[in-house]
C-alpha cells in the first residue's frame, strides 16, 4: 500500500516525452544517413570502451575529455527500430509513473546517469573493446529499477498464453520485473556481448535506479516519522 509521502501525483510527463521523441528523432536521422556517415553517427557518439578507458586511465585533472560524453550521447542512438520500440516501451510503462512519483528531475537523473553507469560498465570492465556501445537499455533498465524501489507491490496487466487463449491477469511488479531481472542475470552470465549490445550494462542500471528509490523513500519516511520535529 502507498503511503502518503509517495502518492503520484496527475503532473504530464514531460521528461519522458521529450526522451522518447529525442530517441525517435536520432533514430530517424540515423537511418535518413548514408552508410558511411551512419558508421561516423556511430563512432562519433557512440561509447567506445577502450578509449573511455584510456582517458579514465589518466590522472583525474586530464578526465576532462569529450570522449567521456559519449557515455551519456550513445544513450538516444539506436541501429535497429526493434531495439529502439523494446526500450520506448519499457520506459514509457515504467517511465510515466516514476516521473508522476519523482518529477522531472529526479526522473531524468535516474535515466542520465544510470545509463551513464552502464555504458562505463562496459568500458571498466571491456578496456579492450573498440565496438561502439550505443542505445538506451542501460536507462531504461534504470527506469525499471527505481519503478521496482517505489512500487514493489503495484500490479501490473499481463496478457498470458493459457492454451490457445490469451488471458488478461493483473501481476504484482515485484514479479514480473524480479523475472526480468533474473533473464538480465542469465545473459549476464552466458550471454553475448556485441558491437550494439551488452546485457549486462542492463544490471548497473538497474541496480542504481533501485538504489536511488529506496533512497527516495527512506528519506521520505525519516521526515514523516513520528517524533521528528521540524521547522
Amino acid at each position: 500500500m502507498d503511503t502518503d509521502w509517495s502518492k503520484a501525483t496527475s503532473r504530464f510527463p514531460w521528461v519522458i516525452l521529450v526522451l522518447f521523441l529525442i530517441c525517435v528523432i536520432a533514430k530517424s536521422l540515423h537511418s535518413a544517413l548514408p552508410l558511411l556517415a551512419r558508421s561516423s553517427m556511430l563512432e562519433v557518439g557512440g561509447v567506445l570502451p577502450n578509449q573511455v578507458a584510456q582517458v579514465l586511465a589518466r590522472p583525474l585533472s586530464g578526465w576532462a575529455d569529450q570522449r567521456l560524453l559519449t557515455l551519456f550521447s550513445a544513450l538516444f542512438i539506436h541501429t535497429s527500430w526493434l531495439h529502439l520500440l523494446g526500450n520506448m516501451a519499457y520506459l514509457w510503462v515504467f517511465g510515466i509513473p516514476l516521473e508522476r512519483r519523482l518529477g522531472w528531475m529526479g526522473t531524468l537523473l535516474v535515466f542520465m546517469l544510470g545509463g551513464a553507469l552502464a555504458n562505463l560498465s562496459v568500458s571498466l570492465w571491456l578496456p579492450e573493446m573498440a565496438s561502439p556501445i550505443i542505445g538506451a537499455s542501460g536507462a531504461v533498465s534504470a527506469i525499471v529499477g527505481a519503478y521496482l524501489g517505489l512500487f514493489p507491490f503495484r500490479r501490473i496487466g499481463l496478457l498470458l498464453p493459457l492454451g490457445l487463449y490469451l488471458q488478461f491477469a493483473r501481476v504484482p511488479s515485484v514479479l514480473v520485473i524480479g523475472s526480468w531481472f533474473v533473464l538480465q542475470l542469465v545473459y549476464t552470465v552466458v550471454g553475448p556481448i556485441t558491437g550494439v549490445v551488452a546485457w549486462w550494462t542492463h544490471m548497473a542500471g538497474f541496480t542504481l535506479g533501485l538504489i536511488v528509490a529506496l533512497l527516495a523513500r527512506a528519506t521520505a519516511q525519516l521526515k514523516t516519522a513520528p517524533g521528528i520535529t521540524r521547522k
